[in-house]
């Protein structure tokens, strides 16, 4: 359910694009980032950082499409969204030395500081890798193809590669009763 709420702009612009083009549909998304950070504030009493970064990244990239009338600012915003989350990410581990996933992951999910910094590392890499996917289908494909893109290829690929990481972290998960021993000790 998490997952489709935060699609619901992407969703929103897809539907949007189908029925009215590019400009109406860069209008909806810029609408449903506004709601879909209204709703999570009256649900949780805070905004989400992803909510935040995705509503000011639609809010100025998007009023420049719909100032100039060139789709290409909003075509660029799912890269732009990527790389700082990669910045982000990189950040966490070698400026701040505090692990973003491990913070995020770490009460739910036991594992092993080096393989929390494999998948850090993983995940930037795979968002790096994902913004420089979408620059190319904009400049090597259709507008059309470039819509699909983003809704379907992007949440395809995020999709295997959160399977692809689930496998890889149930290898290496420690259980509570093994970590809970050694913290007994001390």
């Amino acid at each position: 359910m998490k997952l489709l709420f935060d699609y619901f702009p992407i969703i929103c612009f897809f539907v949007a694009y189908k029925f009215f083009g590019v400009y109406t549909a860069t209008a909806v998304t810029m609408a449903a980032c506004v709601l879909q950070n209204m709703i999570y504030w009256f649900k949780n009493r805070r905004f989400e950082k992803l909510h935040v970064i995705t509503l000011v990244s639609v809010l100025i990239l998007g009023g420049f499409t719909l100032i100039f009338h060139k789709a290409i600012f909003i075509q660029w915003k799912p890269s732009i969204i990527y790389w700082i989350f990669a910045i982000v990410l990189l950040f966490s581990q070698y400026v701040s030395r505090k692990n973003l996933l491990a913070r995020m992951l770490g009460d739910k999910i036991n594992l092993p500081s080096e393989i929390w910094n494999r998948l850090n590392i993983a995940w930037s890499v795979f968002f790096i890798c994902l913004g420089i996917l979408n620059v190319y289908v904009i400049y090597h494909y259709s507008l059309d193809a470039w819509v699909n893109f983003k809704l379907f290829g992007t949440l395809g690929l995020t999709i295997a590669f959160t399977i692809a990481q689930a496998i890889y972290m149930s290898k290496h998960v420690v259980s509570d009763s093994v970590s809970g021993s050694g913290s007994e000790s001390e």
